[in-house]
């Protein structure tokens, strides 16, 4: 698909899927409310001096808070996967399967960044800093690449050992085209930047409405960008 063709699609998807643009939109509020309400609680224990109460509300909301952030992580997976496929409708709710796959996106996403600081750190000892900052700045591009794509195979396959095959993952750079990649990604940014100083402004005028409004438009950029990466990747 052309450039121009995935981002019609894509921008015009969260408004196709309502419904589980909604059910999304509730499991971020869920979460929000999981995650204020720990804080909350946790200020009005310490304020009264309980310990056990503090210590409890704060294991609950944080296993409940990462609990529902993995289920996030693992629902957008899945909108990828329907990208790859091809597919216009959106995923349902699948709490169990999409927490797993969320939990396997945030290892997948640590072994990745992880490597290219080692080497960086390994190299700092017998380099300067001028010379660091340059590799360091290719490896974090190569890497960060490299995950783009090791996402887009975890979300096709569910295959953890298949996504963090490194060599294949570069490989599929050159699959999709560099400059492509690129100017997708460059696209990506411009668009997000452009809702965002469009909510900002509103926000400028009514703090309440803005509020709401970037609620929902951090919502529909997740639908948005996944989906669009989805597209993008169907074609390696």
């Amino acid at each position: 698909m052309e450039l121009g063709e995935i981002f019609r699609d894509s921008l015009s998807y969260p408004l196709q899927n309502i419904k589980s643009f909604i059910i999304y939109l509730i499991l971020g509020i869920i979460a929000g409310i999981v995650v204020g309400g720990t804080l909350a609680a946790a200020v009005f224990s310490i304020q009264n001096g309980n310990v056990l109460a503090t210590i409890g509300s704060g294991v609950i909301g944080i296993v409940v808070a990462i609990f529902l952030g993995f289920v996030i992580s693992g629902y957008e997976l899945d909108i990828i996967k329907y990208g790859i496929n091809r597919d216009s409708s959106a995923p349902e709710i699948d709490l169990l399967r999409q927490f797993f796959n969320g939990v396997k996106l945030f290892a997948l996403s640590i072994v990745y960044y992880i490597i290219p600081v080692i080497i960086v750190s390994v190299l700092s000892i017998f380099f300067r800093s001028w010379i660091i900052l340059i590799v360091a700045f290719i490896l974090f591009v190569i890497f960060g690449l490299a995950q783009f794509m090791a996402q887009c195979r975890l979300a096709k396959t569910e295959d953890f050992g298949y996504a963090l095959a490194i060599g294949e993952a570069i490989g599929d750079i050159s699959k999709i085209g560099f400059i492509k990649l690129l100017l997708f990604l460059i696209i990506v940014v411009l668009i997000s930047l452009v809702l965002f100083l469009i909510a900002g402004f509103i926000t400028e005028l009514n703090a309440t409405v803005g509020g709401i409004i970037m609620g929902i438009l951090g919502i529909y950029l997740v639908f948005f960008i996944s989906r669009a990466s989805g597209l993008l990747y169907s074609e390696v």
